[in-house]
């Protein structure tokens, strides 16, 4: 059986913590920023959890499972 290959998408967007969790990106926050309030996009700034639901995919994509 040959290997499995990571994604390179995948292993670009996500961080695994030290807990097992999965760290992404906040969307919404590349362009037409004009219309955005500053709030909204000081909101998006940072880091977010993957969903539970998206967790399984994501580990699959990086090969971890």
């Amino acid at each position: 059986m040959p290997k499995t290959k990571t994604i390179s998408g995948a292993k670009k967007r996500f961080v695994l913590t030290g807990s097992g969790k999965i760290k992404r990106k906040q969307a919404f926050k590349r362009h037409i920023l004009t219309k955005k309030t500053t709030k909204q996009k000081r909101r998006l700034t940072g880091f977010s959890l993957v969903a539970k639901t998206d967790e399984r995919n994501v580990k699959l994509m990086l090969c971890m499972k």
